[in-house]
C-alpha cells in the first residue's frame, strides 16, 4: 500500500520547536495561520512565557487546532518527593492543555536517575508515574500520547523507546492513553508496522514527521527537513493512515545550525513544499 498524494495543508501541523528561536509563541501563532496553516502543537515553555489564557484566545482568534502540547512526563526521581513532584506537574500540563482544547498532551516519559544502570527501575517509575496522572486526564478529558523515543536517548530523555513498549503501557493503563508516533524516532524498528498495526486508530493520537540526516552532527539538535534524510516517510505515513488515522501530520524539527539560523517564513514555505511531495 502507498499512501495517498497529499493536495493541501488541511492536515498540515507545525510544532512550535520548529520556529523555537525565530518567534515568540504570538508570533507563531499569527504567522502561521498567515502562512494557510492552521495547526500548531506548542512546548511549554513558549505557553508560560504567553501566558496560557493569552494565548487560548489568540488560538480561537487564529481558527488553530493544537494538535499537541509538549510536554508532560519526566516522571523518574531519585525521592518519593521528586517524584510527586513530577506527577502534580504533569497536572498542571494535563490542565493547560485542556485549556487549550488540545488533541493530546505529549508524554517524554523521562530516563535514568543519575549516575543509576537501573533501566528497568526508570521503567517502573515511569508506569508508577503514569497510574498518577491518568485519572486527573481522564476527569478533564485530555488524552495522553507517550511518545517512544530512539533508543540514544533512553538513558536521559525516555526509557521507552519502541512502539511495542508504548503499546504495553497502553495496555496496562486503558482508556485515554495513546502514541504519539514520531519518525524520526522509530523508522528504523523492524516491528513498526505491525505495532502500529496493533496500536490502531484509537491509540495512535499524533503523527510527527522529520527525516534522519546522514550524518548527524548533533544527537538532539540536528534533525532533517522531510525528503533530506533517510526515512521513507511515505510509507509509513500509509501504514498510519491505513489503520484510520485522519489527523494531522505534525512536523517538528529541531535544527540548531541551520532551519534556526533561517527566516521562519522560508522554514515554514520550505516545510509546505516538502509536505505535497515527499511526505
Amino acid at each position: 500500500m502507498t499512501a495517498k498524494p497529499l493536495t493541501d495543508f488541511s492536515r498540515l501541523s507545525i510544532n512550535d520547536a520548529t520556529t523555537k528561536v525565530q518567534w515568540t509563541l504570538e508570533e507563531e501563532i499569527c504567522g502561521y495561520a498567515e502562512m494557510g496553516i492552521h495547526g500548531i502543537s506548542i512546548w511549554r515553555d513558549k505557553l508560560q512565557a504567553c501566558g496560557v489564557k493569552k494565548a487560548a484566545g489568540l488560538l480561537r482568534e487564529e481558527q488553530m487546532t493544537v494538535t499537541g502540547v509538549c510536554r508532560g512526563g519526566m516522571f523518574p526521581a531519585a525521592t518519593p518527593e521528586g517524584r510527586q513532584a513530577a506527577i502534580e506537574d504533569n497536572w498542571r500540563a494535563i490542565d493547560d492543555a485542556a485549556e487549550l482544547n488540545a488533541q493530546c498532551l505529549v508524554l517524554v516519559v523521562g530516563g535514568m536517575l543519575e549516575g543509576s544502570r537501573d533501566i528497568t527501575g526508570a521503567r517502573q517509575m515511569v508506569l508508577d508515574g503514569l497510574h498518577g496522572i491518568v485519572e486527573h486526564a481522564r476527569q478533564v478529558g485530555m488524552p495522553l500520547a507517550i511518545e517512544p523515543l530512539h533508543p540514544m536517548y533512553a538513558a536521559d530523555r525516555a526509557c521507552v523507546n519502541t512502539m511495542a513498549q508504548a503499546n504495553d503501557l497502553c495496555d496496562a493503563l486503558g482508556e485515554g492513553v495513546g502514541i504519539a508516533l514520531d519518525v524520526f524516532h522509530v523508522w528504523w524498528d523492524p516491528e513498526l508496522k505491525q505495532q502500529i498495526q496493533r496500536a490502531g486508530k484509537e491509540r495512535l493520537l499524533a503523527f510527527h514527521i522529520c527525516d534522519w540526516r546522514m550524518p548527524m552532527s548533533d544527537m538532539l539538535l540536528d534533525r532533517a527537513m522531510m525528503g533530506d534524510g533517510v526515512i521513507d516517510i511515505p510509507q509509513i505515513r500509509s501504514w498510519v493512515e491505513a489503520e484510520g488515522y485522519d489527523g494531522f501530520h505534525e512536523v517538528e524539527i529541531f535544527s540548531k545550525d541551520h532551519w534556526w539560523k533561517k527566516p521562519a517564513r522560508e522554514v515554514l514555505r520550505v516545510c509546505k513544499e516538502r509536505y505535497l511531495t515527499v511526505v
